[in-house]
């Protein structure tokens, strides 16, 4: 061998045993992506005012960057202290929520700033209605991930899933890899 592939040799070893000494100490207990896009639509969750049930939802793109977020609530300029929270009333259908609230699927696609959502994700804390997974098949939104599917036997969500099933949108219930996220604001100090 001549000296010149031996010093070449010898040089490549160096820089490959320096990169590999850089890497050593990296971070080893960061977040997976799907962790990361499911607390955001978690966090987002956080800011329903819906004393029953809070959810969010995030939309990703495939190059792992959020296009959307959305939370459940009123329609923008619908005063939260005028239209009820009540989830079933037994007098007067007007005073029941649920004609009013906007979803968190529904408006994280409305979020979307005109962005075309082809080919998305969505991370939702709640599987999404039959109303939601209109959009979402119109949208071009191709997977679903979710944390509960608590109404699973309620006909709105059968009948998302047989839409779902129909268009071919992959959708699964998310496992998170830690169980626990905290968020400590003093943290950063």
């Amino acid at each position: 061998m001549s000296e010149e592939l031996i010093k070449e040799d010898t040089d490549l070893s160096l820089a490959t045993e320096r990169l590999t000494s850089l890497h050593i100490n990296k971070r080893q207990d960061y977040l997976m992506w799907d962790d990361y896009f499911m607390a955001t639509a978690l966090l987002s969750a956080k800011r329903s005012k819906d004393p029953v049930t809070q959810v969010g939802a995030c939309i990703v793109d495939k190059q792992n960057r959020i296009v959307a977020i959305g939370y459940n609530g009123f329609p923008r300029n619908c005063s939260d202290d005028i239209f009820p929270w009540v989830k079933n009333s037994d007098s007067d259908p007007l005073d029941c929520k649920k004609l009013y609230v906007v979803h968190a699927e529904a408006n994280a696609i409305l979020n979307s700033n005109c962005t075309s959502l082809d080919g998305t994700r969505l991370y939702t804390t709640l599987f999404p209605c039959n109303e939601c997974t209109k959009l979402i098949i119109q949208s071009g939104i191709r997977e679903i991930f979710y944390i509960s599917d608590k109404y699973a036997e309620k006909s709105i969500y059968k009948a998302s899933k047989r839409m779902l099933d129909a268009v071919g949108i992959v959708y699964k219930q998310h496992m998170p890899t830690k169980k626990q996220i905290i968020i400590d604001f003093d943290a950063i100090l």
